[in-house]
Formats: C-alpha cells, sequence, structure tokens
C-alpha cells in the first residue's frame, strides 16, 4: 500500500467531505453505544448524525434480547440499475453488522463476497479487495470487534472512492439503503422483543426528514427510478410515524408498521427495474 503524503493526504480529504456531506455537525467523538435517550433527542438539524448500523444495533442489544441470527436473509438478488445497486450495496453493508452481532463467521464471509461484487458494478471494487481479504480472516478468527471496525472501514472505503469518482448521488443512496435495511431488522427485533427503551432508538425524525431531502436533491433521472419513487413515497409515511413526542416510546402497533414499510422498501430495492434510467 502506498503510505505517500498525497495520497494519504487525498484519502483524508475524502472522508472528512464524506462526514459534511451525510453528517452535517457530526461530533469526532460519537459514543460507542447510543442510547435510547440520545437518539429520541436527536431532533435538531445541526445536532444531527447518522450512526453506522453496528452502534444501533449495539444500543438495541443494551435494551431488549435480539435474535440477530433470525435477521439473516438469503443471497441477493441481482438488480439492473445503478440506482438500485447502490442501494443494495448499502443494505449489504447492514447485513455484514447483522452478521457479526450473530456472530456468523461464514455470513460475514458471503457478505464480503457479495459486497465486493456489487462494489465491482459501480467501479469501485478494486480499492476494497484487501478489505475483503481482511474480513475473511478477522471472520475465520471470531475476532467480531475488528470485525466491525474493519466493516466501518470497508463503508468509508466505498464512500471515499465515490468521492473521488465524483459519485455523489450513489454516495447517497448506500446510505439510504444502509438505513432502511437496518429499520427492516431492528423493527423487527424490536416486534419480538417490544421495551420501551428499544422503541425509543426507532424514532428518527431527524434522519428521515435528512433522507428525504437529499432525495429531493438528487438528479431528476435518479428521482424518476421506480424503486427509489416508491422509498420516497414509504419514507414520508414513516415520517409521520416517528414524529412523535420525544417523551413518548414508539407503540408495538407502531413498530410492527415500520418493519412492514421498511420491508417493502427493501422488496422495491431488490427487484428488477424494467427500464434503467
Amino acid at each position: 500500500m502506498d503510505f505517500s503524503f498525497p495520497s494519504c493526504f487525498v484519502k483524508i480529504l475524502c472522508v472528512i467531505c464524506i462526514s459534511s456531506l451525510f453528517c452535517p455537525a457530526i461530533s469526532l467523538a460519537v459514543p460507542d453505544v447510543l442510547t435510547a435517550d440520545q437518539m429520541a433527542s436527536a431532533a435538531e438539524p445541526e445536532n444531527l448524525f447518522i450512526p453506522t448500523p453496528g452502534e444501533i444495533f449495539a444500543a438495541i442489544d443494551k435494551q431488549c434480547k435480539a435474535n440477530w441470527i433470525s435477521m439473516n436473509r438469503d443471497a441477493i438478488s441481482e438488480t439492473s440499475t445503478r440506482p438500485q445497486i447502490a442501494l443494495s450495496l448499502g443494505a449489504l453493508i447492514t447485513d455484514g453488522y447483522i452478521a457479526i452481532e450473530a456472530q456468523d463467521s461464514q455470513g460475514v464471509k458471503n457478505i464480503g463476497k457479495d459486497i465486493l461484487n456489487l462494489a465491482k458494478k459501480l467501479n469501485v471494487s478494486q480499492s476494497l479487495l484487501a478489505r475483503g481479504s481482511s474480513l475473511n480472516e478477522f471472520a475465520e478468527k471470531n475476532q467480531w470487534t475488528t470485525l466491525k471496525e474493519e466493516l466501518e472501514a470497508t463503508q468509508n472505503e466505498v464512500k471515499a472512492t465515490m468521492a473521488e469518482q465524483k459519485d455523489q448521488d450513489l454516495m447517497i443512496l448506500v446510505t439510504i439503503g444502509a438505513w432502511i435495511r437496518g429499520l427492516q431488522a431492528t423493527s423487527a427485533i424490536v416486534t419480538n422483543s417490544y421495551t420501551p427503551g428499544a422503541a425509543k432508538l426507532l424514532r428518527q425524525p431527524a434522519i428521515v426528514d435528512y433522507l428525504l431531502k437529499k432525495i429531493a436533491a438528487l438528479p431528476p433521472k435518479i428521482q424518476a427510478n421506480p424503486a427509489l419513487v416508491i422509498i420516497a413515497a414509504q419514507l414520508s409515511k414513516v415520517q409521520s410515524l416517528v414524529n412523535t413526542s420525544v417523551e413518548k416510546p414508539l407503540s408495538p402497533e407502531t413498530i410492527k408498521e415500520l418493519h412492514q414499510i421498511a420491508a417493502e422498501m427493501m422488496n422495491h430495492i431488490l427487484e428488477q427495474s424494467p427500464s434503467p434510467p
């Protein structure tokens, strides 16, 4: 690996730019495990940050008994458009965090291969080859904490490469796909093992509003993608469900509805589009 000043400096700048794009006022000292109150109180845009799936899952583990192995899904289907591929790539990264929570070493290795395959379709796979080898190595050794760090580094590498290629629109979609898959998994966990504290973690109105604004700012051609049209409509439904009092946890019925909406969004991410944009 080239550790010369120009190469490293460019990478650092890319990561800084990504943080500014996705997290307008992100703190550099994000806690390893977020509390329900911290998530519930993130209501003002200037205080917004988007936690990684690993941070959300760790917080869920603090609030209820989570059966992560049941959240694994079948191998992904082929998607036909670049927007859907980017959404699917984000969802796959979240699947990696789920496999780590489930301590499923073979699942981590399989997902690592799938991430590389999808990244190749977006021309970002070359920089991830070393990451894929590291994921396999750490999975073989059951080094779960290190795996979380490596998966987060993989996600950052994907976004940094997209930034270098001026694919900022795809970067947005990777984040949206990761968040939707995280909502699908966490809402299922909380439905099966409801606690008020866990329910608070799913109340993220500022993040939903932020994602909707990012979709609205995408080029019209991307916004017209059939999957993204449905996602925007469904996120508006999510927004109405979670835009409640900070003090009041979401009800079990609301959590179930969130899960149904998230599952529908995932179905549209993965389905074939008849007319690629």
